[in-house]
């Protein structure tokens, strides 16, 4: 019996003392450490005990301290250089096999968190062993690994192509919103229209079964966007929902962040705008550190009054030397956004950021010279240091739009030459480029040319070697391509001289090739690239209209602006002209309460170009409640937007009160006409004295002529005259109140303004003569644009017969003599 109970004891003794041996008392330390150097210490007493869980919970603690901190307070450098860390990257590397899919996965991201380089061999083995696995992986893991693929760059290599067919492949699988956000953002550069509008159906699917309260999912999709550089409309309202109902929660970065993509897609939504500005300003007070006062300047001061601005400014200024490195530039760039004058500020920003330079990269270096050049900030000595450095970049860089950026903004400092680096970076990158790339340098290397004064007689080889090169890439890339949507991608921003003289009829050429492309999805960015450049072409414009009919019900409502702005303002009728804009207008009319009151009154414009006028949008438009939404607007959009939109709105009042009167619509832009007319003033060309002289002559004096006349609605005609029922001059009893001044700018009497126009004899006419310059063609023809056939209507409307002076018969070899003009403008006037 004493021997039975003696056994037991010490079978008891033998389990307790196995259980505690089993605890694992390394892991146990690591649980309970608080701070960095007590985890270094675990490590460091252990490191022969130390297993692939202790590794891996030690590396994800090192993260999760820094994550938890504010930006300004991580110091992730300081983690990196502890020897410790040293051992832990070691021993990861040497456990690699041992690891779990998400253990290594986690590990990966986890060490580019704490700045390990892509080029480390500890990240080069975690990357390759997770490509072996990475048909298997969760994916929840699939989305992390991605963002570390992401993290080094490697937007188009092979491994995110693996990634991107799998998604492609298990997408219907994907239910978890955040996976699927994380992987759209993450593949973006490689997802073909296909793929890319399957992303969109099955976000939108998942967008109605998220949490209303979650506005990071939506905020994603709508980068998306962006990656992929198309706007997918329905479910950018629908995330625009989501957003305004959680903006009592968005802080000020991420409404700034909604802000500039929604700034880039080019989607101006109203009540966004004004809810934003609305919670901003409420967050002034409460701004008081330089983290969470750098995201509030960045996202209100572009659209804040006066008074909100003045108050940003004086902050800035008390917490400029608290800012770091890149606060520093987001200010800067913010600053140069608003034009800022306040000199004080700027001097202490470029303090600062001078301070800094070594911190920036290449990029960063490239905004803020960009910022501080168009602020007009004046600091030699700092602009050669800046071009210094970014001369030093370029050397170095291989990534085309990164020698692009750096090329374009070294040609802003006062230089005449042209670098041999420079040329030795484009040659290098050039064949990797964009068409809009390409479009960019040439205009650099142009400016390079105009300005550099030893050529100015016999332009060097080295530009001419250079811009032929150019040249050759730009007609190469558009002979190769195969892809309509592609193509307008690039085109979507080009602009300028080497456009227009060099690749211009190569791409008409293309998109013709490419007319069996032309499809619903593309058909209003073709539309409007083609109002953009300005060119007539019948083919391609009766194939937009077809589209457009036969899928009208697959468009988005807001894409018939775009459609319809072309045939308008290009002034052509395709065969089926009038089903189109009766397709269109039946298409837009049950969502005009939904339309931005801005874009509205641009579609109104178009439509009162070619002579339509829908009942429905005469009546929304000139309603108080829409007009009040419309000023409110106003005050959120950019100055230049908000000029144009105030212009078009007058344009729209004249021509409903001149062309459908029984509207009763009331003309309400006298005094912005008033102000208009003395505020901008109009400059007398060369070409408008000769004709104003020839018209004395052909008319029997000048007194017979008037010169810049104002008519009723405030048109400015060129000349006018009066015929009597002979056709005989009639001379006017007070002489032209057109006064020129020295700088050649015209001066007006206010009577002349306000004065009532003279009764005219019984059987007389009032002529208007207008010269037609080139703005009022086709660049690509003689065939006269909308408005200047809406101008015509309107002047005929009020009373005149109007003669057309277009600049290419004027101008022409037919018109090169004296006699010759006045024959011209006499067959013209006196038939």
């Amino acid at each position: 019996m004493m021997f039975r109970l003696r056994c037991v004891n010490l079978c008891l003794r033998r389990l307790l003392h196995g259980g505690a041996v089993s605890r694992d008392q390394v892991l146990e330390q690591l649980q309970v450490s608080s701070v960095e150097d007590q985890v270094f210490d675990v490590v460091g007493k252990n490191k022969a005990k130390l297993t692939v869980d202790h590794v891996s919970y030690a590396v994800r603690m090192l993260w999760q301290f820094q994550k938890e901190r504010p930006d300004m307070l991580r110091n992730v450098e300081l983690t990196k250089n502890h020897p410790q860390f040293l051992t832990l990257r070691v021993l990861a590397e040497n456990k690699i096999a041992l690891m779990d899919d998400v253990t290594l996965i986690d590990m990966l991201y986890a060490f580019l968190r704490l700045n390990v380089e892509p080029h480390d061999s500890l990240v080069q083995q975690l990357v390759s062993e997770a490509w072996l696995r990475i048909d298997r992986l969760p994916l929840t893991a699939l989305s992390k690994f991605a963002i570390c693929l992401n993290d080094q760059q490697l937007y188009h290599s092979p491994l995110m192509g693996h990634i991107t067919s799998i998604v492609d492949e298990r997408l219907s699988s994907i239910n978890d919103p955040r996976i699927l956000t994380s992987l759209m953002i993450s593949v973006s550069s490689l997802v073909s229209p296909r793929l890319r509008d399957a992303l969109f159906r099955h976000s939108d699917l998942l967008l109605e079964a998220t949490d209303p309260s979650n506005y990071n999912v939506p905020r994603k999709m709508v980068q998306f966007m962006r990656s992929v550089r198309y706007t997918h409309r329905p479910l950018l309202e629908k995330c625009n929902k989501r957003f305004l109902l959680n903006i009592s929660r968005l802080d000020a970065g991420n409404i700034g962040i909604i802000l500039f993509l929604y700034r880039y897609l080019q989607f101006y939504n109203c009540d966004f705008k004004l809810a934003a500005k609305q919670k901003l300003t409420e967050m002034i007070d409460l701004s008081t550190d330089p983290f969470s006062f750098t995201n509030l300047f960045y996202s209100l001061a572009p659209f804040a009054g006066p008074e909100i601005k003045e108050r940003l400014e004086t902050t800035a200024l008390l917490l400029a030397e608290e800012l770091n490195a890149h606060q520093t530039m987001v200010v800067a760039e913010a600053l140069e956004e608003i034009q800022s004058r306040n000199l004080s500020l700027l001097n202490k920003i470029a303090s600062v950021i001078e301070r800094n330079l070594h911190v920036y990269k290449s990029v960063e270096v490239a905004r803020i010279t960009q910022a501080l050049f168009f602020l007009h900030y004046q600091n030699p000595k700092l602009f050669t240091t800046l071009r210094i450095i970014l001369v030093n970049f370029l050397r170095k860089s291989i990534i085309p739009s990164e020698v692009t950026m750096l090329t374009r903004v070294l040609s802003l400092l006062t230089c005449s030459r042209l670098d041999n680096d420079v040329v030795s970076r484009v040659n290098a990158v050039m064949e990797q480029c964009s068409l809009s790339e390409l479009n960019t340098i040439s205009l650099t290397v142009a400016k390079w040319v105009r300005n550099d004064q030893s050529y100015r007689h016999n332009t060097h080889s080295k530009y001419v070697r250079l811009l032929q090169a150019l040249n050759r890439c730009g007609h190469e890339k558009l002979q190769i391509a195969e892809r309509l949507d592609l193509v307008l991608d690039e085109l979507k921003s080009i602009s300028g001289e080497w456009f227009e003289e060099i690749l211009l009829e190569k791409v008409m050429v293309t998109l013709q090739r490419m007319m069996d492309q032309i499809s619903w999805t593309n058909v209003p960015e073709l539309a409007y690239f083609l109002t953009r450049i300005n060119h007539l072409c019948a083919p391609l414009m009766d194939r937009i209209a077809s589209v457009t009919v036969e899928h009208i019900n697959k468009l988005h409502y807001s894409a018939t602006y775009a459609v319809l702005l072309s045939f308008s303002v290009l002034n052509y009728d395709p065969p089926q002209a009038d089903e189109l804009y009766d397709v269109c207008i039946k298409h837009f009319t049950p969502h005009i309460s939904s339309f931005d009151p801005h874009l509205l009154i641009l579609l109104a414009y178009s439509l009162a170009i070619a002579d339509r006028f829908p009942e429905e949008l005469i009546r929304e438009i000139f309603n108080v409640d829409f007009l009040g939404k419309l000023d409110s607007q106003l005050e959120t959009l950019s100055d230049s937007l908000n000029m144009r939109i105030r212009l078009r709105l007058m344009e729209f009042n004249r021509a409903v009160c001149l062309e459908c009167p029984e509207f009763e619509v009331p003309w309400f832009h006298e005094r912005y006409c008033q102000l208009l007319q003395r505020t901008s003033g109009s400059t007398v060309r060369s070409t408008q004295q000769q004709i104003h002289k020839m018209l004395g002559e052909v008319l029997g004096g000048l007194n017979c002529v008037k010169m810049d006349v104002v008519t009723p609605y405030f048109y400015t005609v060129d000349f006018e005259c009066k015929l009597d029922k002979r056709l005989q001059p009639l001379p006017y009893t007070e002489a032209s109140t057109l006064q020129i001044s020295d700088r050649r700018k015209v001066r007006w009497d206010t009577s002349s303004l306000e004065s009532i126009r003279e009764e005219l004899p019984p059987g007389a006419q009032r002529v208007a003569v207008d010269f037609l310059d080139s703005k009022y063609f086709c660049k690509n023809s003689h065939h006269m644009k909308g408005d200047a056939l809406m101008r015509k209507r309107h002047l005929e409307i009020l009373g005149y017969r109007v003669v057309q002076v277009p600049h290419f018969e004027w101008n022409s070899m037919e018109l090169s003599t004296h006699d010759a003009w006045k024959d011209y403008l006499k067959k013209k006037i006196l038939k």
